[in-house]
């Protein structure tokens, strides 16, 4: 490679493993980073080591990412304390021109000492500074806002109850930048002026924003609206913000409130009302009520990005507007002027990722992404299962486990050609029926317990009587 690339350290929060590899390479593409980088061999390491161009880039990735403690420059990397010594001091030699900048009188400092997987005082803490004495530093300690920090990690594995004597390995490096995670705080659920049963986390919310790489400016649509989680979310990133919903009443904040302690909603709970709470408002387009196997939109209309998670039909209803009439292929239109409110069916989750990827491949641009949620039953999964377009390429598949036998699947799909006038390119919709599978499921789990505690009671009962028997005899 023609340009000097240096070694950088990505430590992350151990949480959500399997999103990091994908939101990592989308902001990668997001900032244009030219980058020929693969998965690690172990991905549940809370830290990856990649090549960047500069400084520059890992601060543009640590902007974005919410996966991210920090990132820091790679000095050195030992899987032994004093190997890693060795190492540091080597770089330290090797750079001479560091005196001028890192090193300078005029740079203050704080050397930071973190442990994964092992607790230790601060007096530990201190000793192992102490074992740095050897860089020379010349410049005043700084402990709350220094020019320079340096970070010195020992990794104790992946096991609590396996602590090795000796970490596994040892890294020494310096600061560049913190990721994103103070956000998760910022627009936590628990201060959020308007939520639902089904309110999206925050941090899952803006893995998504990151994957459909929302940028400034960027149009982006939520067909599945709810509370409007997602559009916090893609608006923090500097999109502008639209979603439908055929739930007319959530839309309007009258439902029954979420919240244990509160009774009734207040008047002014909305979604605009979360995008006004977060400095958002300029960002916010509307939100309209809409049946999205009936789209409202324009032929021309163009997108930059579509972010959503379908109701599953567990938690939340899949409906769609239906005519009582089974004759009828179209609901009637009501009179000018009168309130109508239109009878409904089951909108089933095949037909629902079916017209969401058409739409996607009609609406999106070039480059443009949909990323979307899809429930699995993890024994039965099959990646040649999960929907699919002619137009969409399937770009990062990650899986979030909600318990022994379901997970759900965050499906990030990139438009990469046009949909043909003739309409020949059909979409496919996911071959599982999850709710009824989930129900039954559901169903045999229930019964299977019940026989367990049928089953201990009687053991329980036969253990007591032979006691019972024993005592007599003796």
């Amino acid at each position: 490679m023609a340009r000097n690339l240096r070694k950088y350290v990505l430590w992350f929060a151990q949480e959500h493993v399997d999103f990091r590899f994908p939101e990592i390479q989308s902001i990668l593409k997001l900032f244009n980073i030219s980058q020929d980088w693969k998965k690690p061999d172990n991905p549940e390491l809370p830290f990856w080591i990649i090549d960047l161009p500069d400084d520059d880039c890992a601060r543009k990735i640590a902007s974005r990412s919410v996966s991210l403690r920090c990132i820091m420059e790679l000095w050195a990397h030992s899987k032994s304390i004093p190997g890693l010594h060795s190492a540091v001091r080597k770089v330290v030699q090797d750079n001479p021109q560091w005196q001028e900048t890192i090193f300078s009188r005029n740079s203050s400092f704080r050397l930071n000492v973190e442990t994964y997987n092992k607790h230790i005082s601060q007096a530990e803490k201190v000793a192992k500074i102490e074992t740095f004495n050897y860089i020379p530093v010349t410049g005043e300690v700084n402990l709350k806002n220094p020019d320079v920090q340096f970070v010195y990690i020992e990794f104790y594995g992946l096991i609590p109850t396996e602590v090795p004597p000796e970490p596994h390995d040892v890294l020494f490096g310096r600061w560049i930048a913190d990721g994103r995670r103070a956000v998760l705080k910022e627009i936590s659920l628990k201060r959020r002026k308007f939520i639902g049963n089904t309110s999206m986390d925050p941090q899952l919310s803006l893995l998504m924003a990151n994957q459909a790489l929302i940028k400034d400016g960027d149009l982006v649509l939520d067909p599945f609206v709810g509370t409007g989680s997602l559009l916090v979310s893609a608006a923090k990133f500097g999109g502008f913000v639209l979603g439908t919903d055929i739930d007319f009443l959530m839309l309007h904040g009258r439902t029954r409130p979420s919240r244990i302690k509160q009774k009734v909603r207040e008047k002014d709970e909305s979604i605009k009302a979360n995008l006004t709470q977060y400095g958002c408002q300029d960002k916010y387009l509307d939100v309209c009520v809409s049946d999205f196997s009936l789209p409202i939109w324009r032929d021309n209309l163009v997108l930059d990005a579509i972010i959503t998670d379908p109701p599953y039909g567990i938690r939340e209803a899949t409906a769609k507007v239906a005519s009582k009439d089974p004759s009828t292929q179209k609901p009637p239109s009501p009179p000018p002027g009168s309130f109508h409110c239109p009878s409904r069916s089951h909108y089933d989750l095949h037909d629902i990722f079916r017209d969401l990827l058409t739409f996607s491949a009609k609406h999106l641009r070039l480059g443009g992404r949909l990323v979307c949620w899809l429930p699995v039953f993890r024994e039965d999964y099959c990646p040649t299962k999960l929907p699919s377009h002619p137009c969409l390429r399937l770009v990062a598949n990650s899986e979030q486990i909600l318990n022994t036998f379901s997970s759900r699947r965050l499906l990030t799909y990139e438009k990469y050609a046009e949909v043909e006038p003739d309409g020949s390119a059909e979409a496919t919709g996911t071959q599982v029926n999850f709710r009824r599978w989930y129900f039954c499921h559901s169903d045999e789990t229930r019964e299977q317990k019940r026989l367990q505690k049928a089953q201990l009671r009687k053991e329980q009962r036969e253990e007591a009587e032979k006691r019972m028997k024993d005592k007599e005899l003796s």
